[in-house]
């Protein structure tokens, strides 16, 4: 039952890799055997996380600008340069914009249409080499995306690119989950609620807010981790094209 669930000696790219839901979920590859490359913009925070991490395991950092396909391509060569084959991919890397109707920007609009969304797709088409290079039937290589809980429901913001973003990546994780299932290659999404990031303060999440949570707290680490380490083992083998919330039933 430990094979099972275990992503042991696995290759993982996690974007968005240095803080909020993307390192925990690279801190729980990392603690568990998998050789993980994060991708930050800051190369700084990027190389410091790295070696924060490394301390359970094996973290590199790669920095890189993936909004851009110049920034894309980058990142792709770099990894190509490291490794032969790619286990695991995390596409995380995620902003938000908000802004009464009034006064929302194109800028405000498009930036976040090129990080997450756009980047998702050519990032992904990039490295299918290394991602088929790893692929099998018994044990498929795995891409699961970061949406959110916007991404399903209406929510209270003004934040009406972040949402449509989301909700656009939820339906281009089955569009690719079921062209590259054939290939041995599964692809899923996470939509998480709230959780400790740069875009969710605790300090926000009020007890009126937690009242609408069933679990009545937010996400941890734990949570987030646990959840792509069973879609990227031979557990989850078999789950593709699907959006899991990760909620504590809010969108209930």
């Amino acid at each position: 039952m430990r094979d099972l669930f275990s992503v042991a000696g696995k290759t993982a790219l996690v974007t968005g890799g240095t803080s909020g839901i993307g390192r925990m979920i690279a801190e729980g590859l990392v603690a568990g055997g998998v050789v993980t490359y994060i991708v930050g913009r800051n190369a700084e925070t990027c190389r410091a996380t790295a070696r924060e991490l490394s301390a359970k395991g094996t973290c590199h950092p790669l920095v890189g600008d993936i909004s851009t396909n110049a920034g894309i391509e980058g990142v792709v060569t770099e990894l190509r340069q490291r490794a032969d084959s790619l286990d695991i991919l995390v596409n995380n890397a995620g902003a938000m914009y908000e802004a009464p109707i009034d006064e929302f920007t194109e800028e405000g609009w498009d930036s976040l249409a090129d990080l997450n969304l756009k980047s998702v797709f050519f990032l992904t088409q990039k490295l299918l080499p290394m991602l088929r290079a790893a692929a099998s039937e018994e044990d498929a290589a795995s891409v699961v995306n970061i949406g959110s809980v916007g991404g399903l429901r209406v929510g209270p913001k003004e934040n009406y690119s972040y949402q449509a973003t989301k909700a656009g990546l939820h339906h281009l994780t089955g569009s690719l989950g079921k062209r590259l299932g054939p290939e041995n290659i599964t692809v899923n999404a996470l939509a998480p609620g709230f959780f400790p990031s740069r875009l969710t303060s605790p300090d926000d999440v009020t007890p009126e807010i937690l009242g609408m949570v069933p679990r009545r707290r937010m996400g941890t680490g734990d949570d987030v981790a646990g959840a792509v380490i069973y879609l990227a083992s031979r557990a989850g083998n078999f789950v593709t094209g699907a959006v899991l919330p990760l909620d504590g039933g809010l969108t209930l």
